[in-house]
């Protein structure tokens, strides 16, 4: 699983999390339909984490400045030449 999020990415993501996470806790979201937007948090939250996203491989996208098959958290990026 390669990581193909990049840091901006990944800060939208976290900050979309908590906030539907806040909405459902004080109550102004509920029902399904909360419920339905709490997974997507959920989900959010999950690929924040790891930095892939499922979607953004099949539809080819990548948005981290590592290059093509690095691993890791930016510890191995290559130095501009």
């Amino acid at each position: 699983m390669k990581i193909n999020m990049g840091s901006t990415d990944r800060v939208i993501r976290l900050i979309l999390a908590v906030f539907i996470g806040i909405l459902f806790v004080t109550g102004i979201i509920g029902g399904t339909s909360g419920i339905v937007l709490l997974v997507v948090a959920g989900i959010l939250l999950i690929t924040t984490i790891t930095g892939f996203c499922g979607l953004y491989r099949l539809l080819g996208i990548n948005t981290c400045r590592l290059k093509a098959g690095k691993k890791g958290r930016g510890t191995e990026q290559e130095p501009a030449p």
